[in-house]
C-alpha cells in the first residue's frame, strides 16, 4: 500500500471536516473549511486540466462541489464587499433609496458568504446518484460489450437447487444444451466485437487490435503463437473430497454450474477452423480443479492435440506447472502489505509462455462479491487462494470479514493488470447460459426481463456476452447480477448478500488502476511498474433499458451490443419473420428513436441480419434473402 498522498488529504478534508455547532473545542474547525475549499480547488485544477477524464474519479466528484462551494463563497464576500462600498458612496450623494437597496444586497450576499459556507454550499446539491464512466475504454469498438442471449440453446426441466438429478438429467448434456446454437452465439459476438460481417475478418481485427496495444504492431495471428483459456471448473476443484474418481468421472456436484463444455468446444472450433490455430497450440483448463469427464470426452474427441491441463496430470491431462514440474520464473507481486513475508506466487508455464490468453468465466455471484472475469483468475495459480503460506486472495473480498466496503485494495486489479495475465488477455467471455448466485454455482432460473417477466415467469439466461475491455464486461455481468438478485441472502450467514457496495469496489479500482480511490499503488509486475487505467465501468440506466453512456450517446463508457440469436428479421416480434416485419425493419434501420417507441418490448438489434454488431444498409440485402429463402 502507498502512503498518503496530496488527494488523500483533500479527499478527507472535504468528506470529513466539519465542526460541531455549539463546540468550542470544535469552533476553529469552521476556518477550515475555507481551506479545504481551496485546497480542493487548487487539487481539481492541478489533477483535471492536463486530463479532464480524472474529473470522473470519485475523489474529483468529492472534491468538485466543494471547490465550486468556495468558488461560490469567495464571489459572495466579493459582492458583498461591492455593494457595500457601492451603498457608501450613494448615501454620501444623498441617493438614499438606492443605497439602502445595494446595503440590502451586501447584507444578503454577506450571508451567503457566512452562514452558507463552503461545505453548506458544496451539500446543496444533494448525494451524488450514481457515478459517471469511470477509467478508459478499450476495444476494436471502445467499450463494446457483446450480449447474444437466444432462449432455444437451453432446453433443461431443471433440478432442485443443488443441481442433482431429479429425472431431468444435466444441463451440460448434449440434449439440453444445443452445441451449434452455442457455436452461433460465440460466431455472432465475436463479428459484433469487431464490427466485421466475417469470422476470419473479426478475429483478425481483434489480433491486430491486441498486438497494437501490445505494442507489437499491426499484425494478426502469426503461426505457433500459443493461446492458453482459461474456463471456470470450479465445481470439480481438488478442495472436494474424492470428486473425481480414478476413471476420471465427477462423482457429485454433476448440476453445478461451470463454463458450459459446449462454449468450450465452440472456442475451440472458433480458433481451430476459423482463425487457423494449430491444436498443439491451444492450452485449455483451471489450474486448480481437474478436467472430469463431461468436459474431456467433448472436447478432447474432437481436438485430440489440444493440451489440456488440470490440477492432476492423469488420464492424459497435463498438470498446469512445466515438463520439468516446476512453475515459470515470472512472479506474481501482491500490491499490499499484507502479502509480506508469504511465499511468492510464480506463473503455471502455461499462462506465462502463452502469446495470448482468452478468459472464459461463468455469470455467477459470489458469498463475497461476484465471480466473474477478474475473480475466475484466481484458479490461475498453482495453489488455492487462501492455501500454505500464500498471500489469501481472500482478504482482498468485499465481505464484513476481509474487506467491507469501498476504497480498498483488491487483488482483482493486480490480477487484471500482470503482464502474463490480464494483460494478455486477447478476449474476455462469461458463460451465462445457466447463472446462479453462489459460487459453486447452483442453477436458478432468472425473472429479469428478457428471462423472465420480472414477476413470476423465469427462464434460463440463455447468454454469452464477450468484450475486449476487461472491466466493462464485469461491469455489464454485475449489472446483470445485481438487478436478479438485489437482495439475496448469502449461504447459510442470514445476512444481506455482498452484491451491492463493496462488491463492485474492484471495478472503481481497476477503471482507475493509475489513481485509485483506495490509494493502492498497483505493481503487479514488481517495484516501478505503475498501470493505467484497465478498462471502464459504469452501471447501465435502467434494468429494463440496460442501455450505458455510449448507447446513449453522453459519454465514453460502455456499449452494449445485445443480439437477440435466433430471432434474426422478427422486427414486430411475433414470432414469425414475413411481410409484417418489412415496415418495422425499415424503421429500425432508419429511426432507432422511432422504433423504439414503436417496438418498446422488440429489440432492434433483431435488425442486425449480417451479425456485425450494427444495422446498417448491409442488412438489406440478408433481410430480403429471409423473407424470400
Amino acid at each position: 500500500m502507498s502512503g498518503l498522498r496530496p488527494e488523500d488529504v483533500v479527499c478527507t478534508l472535504a468528506r470529513g471536516m466539519e465542526s460541531r455547532p455549539g463546540s468550542q473545542h470544535w469552533r476553529w474547525l469552521r476556518w477550515l473549511l475555507p481551506v479545504a475549499g481551496l485546497l480542493s480547488l487548487l487539487w481539481f485544477l492541478v489533477r483535471v486540466v492536463p486530463k479532464p477524464s480524472r474529473a470522473a474519479y470519485p475523489c474529483q466528484r468529492v472534491a468538485a462541489p466543494l471547490a465550486g462551494g468556495f468558488v461560490t463563497w469567495v464571489l459572495a464576500l466579493i459582492g458583498s464587499a461591492l455593494a457595500y462600498h457601492k451603498a457608501r458612496g450613494l448615501w454620501r450623494r444623498s441617493q438614499v433609496g438606492l443605497a439602502l437597496v445595494c446595503l440590502v444586497v451586501a447584507v444578503a450576499i454577506g450571508l451567503i458568504s457566512f452562514v452558507g459556507r463552503p461545505a453548506e454550499l458544496a451539500a446543496a446539491g444533494g448525494p451524488l446518484a450514481g457515478h459517471d464512466p469511470l477509467g478508459i475504454a478499450r476495444g476494436v469498438h471502445l467499450g463494446r460489450v457483446v450480449w447474444v442471449h437466444n432462449p432455444d440453446a437451453t432446453d433443461w426441466g431443471g433440478t432442485n437447487w443443488k443441481g442433482e438429478d431429479i429425472g431431468f438429467g444435466y444441463w451440460w448434456q448434449p440434449e439440453r444444451t444445443n452445441q451449434k446454437l452455442v457455436d452461433d452465439m460465440l460466431s455472432r459476438a465475436i463479428r459484433a466485437l469487431a464490427g466485421q460481417t466475417t469470422g476470419a475478418a473479426a478475429w483478425d481485427a481483434i489480433f491486430r487490435y491486441f498486438n497494437q496495444q501490445a505494442g507489437k504492431g499491426d499484425v494478426g495471428y502469426q503461426p505457433g503463437e500459443t493461446i492458453t483459456i482459461k474456463v471456470n471448473l470450479v465445481t470439480a476443484n481438488r478442495v472436494f473430497p474424492n470428486i473425481i474418481d480414478p476413471q476420471g468421472n465427477q462423482t457429485y456436484q454433476l448440476g453445478w454450474v461451470n463454463t458450459a463444455p459446449q462454449m468450450i468446444v465452440a472456442i475451440l472450433r472458433q480458433l481451430v477452423n476459423v482463425v487457423g490455430v494449430r491444436q498443439r497450440d491451444i492450452w485449455v483448463g483451471d489450474t486448480t480443479t481437474y478436467f472430469p469427464n463431461h468436459y474431456w470426452n467433448p472436447c478432447h474427441g474432437e481436438f485430440p492435440e489440444v493440451h489440456y491441463f488440470d490440477c492432476s496430470g492423469l488420464l492424459g491431462r497435463e498438470k498446469a506447472v512445466s515438463s520439468q514440474g516446476q512453475p515459470s520464473e515470472k512472479r506474481a507481486y501482491w500490491s499490499t502489505s499484507a502479502s509480506g513475508g508469504k511465499t511468492p506466487d510464480y506463473l503455471p508455464i502455461n499462462y506465462a509462455e502463452a502469446a495470448y490468453q482468452i478468459n472464459f468465466a461463468c455469470l455467477k455471484g459470489h458469498s463475497a462479491g461476484v465471480t466473474l472475469c477478474a475473480k475466475s483468475h484466481y484458479g490461475s495459480f498453482i495453489r488455492l487462494p487462501n492455501e500454505g503460506n500464500y498471500y489469501d486472495l481472500h482478504l482482498s473480498l468485499p465481505n464484513e470479514q476481509w474487506s467491507p466496503g469501498m476504497g480498498r485494495y483488491r487483488a482483482h486489479v493486480d490480477i487484471l493488470g500482470h503482464a502474463h495475465l490480464g494483460r494478455k488477455t486477447l478476449l474476455s467471455l462469461i458463460d451465462g447460459l445457466y447463472g446462479g448466485y453462489w459460487a459453486e454455482g447452483h442453477p436458478f432460473k432468472w425473472k429479469l426481463p428478457p428471462f423472465g417477466d420480472g414477476q413470476q415467469q423465469a427462464d434460463w439466461p440463455s447468454s454469452l456476452f464477450a468484450s475486449l475491455d476487461p472491466v466493462g464486461i464485469d461491469s455489464v455481468a454485475y449489472d446483470f447480477l445485481l438487478a436478479e438478485w438485489p437482495d439475496i441472502v448469502t449461504g447459510g450467514t442470514g445476512q444481506p448478500g455482498s452484491l451491492k457496495g463493496g462488491a463492485e469496489d474492484y471495478l472503481h479500482e481497476a477503471a482507475l488502476a493509475d489513481s485509485p480511490p483506495s490509494g493502492t499503488k498497483y505493481e503487479p509486475d514488481g517495484p516501478g511498474q505503475n498501470l493505467p487505467s484497465l478498462g471502464v465501468h459504469e452501471h447501465w440506466n435502467s434494468a429494463q433499458k440496460k442501455q450505458y453512456s455510449r448507447n446513449l450517446g453522453t459519454g465514453e463508457g460502455i456499449e452494449l451490443v445485445w443480439i437477440s440469436a435466433g430471432r434474426d428479421g422478427d422486427l414486430n416480434c411475433d414470432n414469425v419473420v414475413n411481410n409484417f416485419d418489412i415496415d418495422p425493419f425499415v424503421l429500425a434501420l432508419t429511426n432507432p428513436a422511432g422504433y423504439a417507441a414503436a417496438f418498446p418490448d422488440c429489440n432492434r438489434m433483431r435488425a442486425d441480419i449480417n451479425g456485425d454488431g450494427k444495422v446498417d444498409n448491409f442488412d438489406i440485402d440478408p433481410f430480403v434473402r429471409l423473407l424470400t429463402p
